[in-house]
């Protein structure tokens, strides 16, 4: 392809045209992936990535205006952005994972469990049960088979970004219910 056919391609796609939406994606899909691919190290996510770009980019296509490097660099920043954005969500899943490393920690039965430790394994599993079932499903991978989030989505048949958000928003939801019933009385504070 040419400058002149890819600024007609450019030109059709920020008009709206959805016929050239899979030309668009077919002529820049290898560079926002390759970006993606060295940025972030992983395939799943770069995948991930260059089709959040693609999305985000159909989406804003209205504030497109063409410029220096025409659609390719348009979708190059976008690119960088939504990398930004996945390097910051693994960042947060890390931190999550530790949390929830330290909760789990905190709540498996002693070698001679107590009854202290008979409730708060109780409550624990009344607020999975709590949890909506793909969530719950999540994290019974995780948890009891010691399945890794990629494992999980090959498993699940769900997106690897899925898999993701349902365990950080299970983990969250699990730690404040327990952290409510400690400060309610109902399960005793963990022994340190």
């Amino acid at each position: 392809m040419d400058d002149q056919d890819d600024a007609r391609l450019a030109a059709d796609f920020a008009a709206g045209d959805e016929e050239c939406v899979a030309a668009v994606y077919r002529r820049w899909r290898p560079l926002v992936h390759a970006l993606a691919r060295r940025s972030l190290g992983d395939e799943r996510e770069a995948e991930d990535v260059t089709q959040q770009v693609f999305l985000a980019a159909w989406r804003g296509r209205g504030g497109y205006r063409p410029g220096p490097g025409g659609l390719g660099a348009w979708l190059t920043g976008i690119t960088r952005h939504k990398v930004a954005d996945a390097l910051e969500a693994r960042t947060r899943r890390a931190r999550a994972v530790e949390a929830a490393v330290r909760v789990c920690a905190q709540v498996r039965p002693e070698p001679e469990p107590g009854p202290e430790r008979a409730v708060e394994r109780v409550v624990l599993l009344g607020e999975l049960a709590r949890l909506p079932s793909a969530q719950q499903r999540v994290l019974r991978l995780a948890f009891y088979a010691d399945l890794t989030q990629s494992q999980i989505a090959d498993r699940t048949g769900l997106p690897l970004g899925t898999v993701k958000s349902h365990m950080r928003r299970a983990l969250h939801v699990m730690r404040h219910s327990l952290e409510q019933s400690r400060e309610a009385g109902a399960v005793p504070q963990p022994i340190r």
